[in-house]
């Protein structure tokens, strides 16, 4: 029996490109929350190497097996503000290291200043993929033997996605 008041959280990031990591974040959040949303930023100012519109299929393809998961974009908001407007109680961020800890913590307090009925949680990837980055990835493409390395780092069709790209 579906509960009266669902429970919904979102995860936001740039996703460029998804990676194993966000797959992991996802497949947390499908399991934690009633909805799910996956929340593309887009910043005009920052230069990416997929399109939005890349970004979205990849992203949609990923999550299409959770019937609880969606894929948005929000732009020109904070994303407490951008929770709120969709009716998610839940912020869900990863803590991979001490830096993500130390800048996540000070988004927490000012998330809550802006709105205390919103709780940021915190979720830790397993050791595996904890250094998993859209950076990484990114810098692991070019030199030879990158197809055999990349491959390990994300999902299948975030990989057809690489090879097209770069062949």
């Amino acid at each position: 029996m579906p509960r009266e008041n669902r429970v919904k959280g979102i995860y936001a990031g740039s996703f460029d490109p998804p990676t194993n990591g966000h797959l992991w974040m996802f497949e947390q959040g499908a399991s934690l929350f009633d909805d799910f949303v996956v929340a593309v930023g887009i910043n005009p100012d920052k230069k990416y190497a997929f399109s939005i519109q890349e970004r979205l299929e990849m992203l949609r393809e990923i999550t299409k097996r959770h019937r609880n998961v969606s894929v948005e974009t929000f732009e020109n908001q904070f994303l407490v503000n951008y929770a709120k407007k969709i009716g998610a109680g839940y912020i869900v961020r990863g803590i991979r290291s001490e830096g993500d800890y130390e800048f996540e913590r000070g988004m927490r307090h000012i998330n809550s200043d802006l709105n205390p009925d919103i709780t940021t949680v915190f979720l830790m990837p397993p050791r595996e993929i904890a250094e998993v980055s859209s950076s990484l990835v990114k810098g692991l493409i070019g030199p030879e033997g990158w197809r055999d390395v990349v491959g390990k780092y994300v999902p299948d069709v975030v990989y057809a996605k690489l090879l097209e790209r770069n062949k």
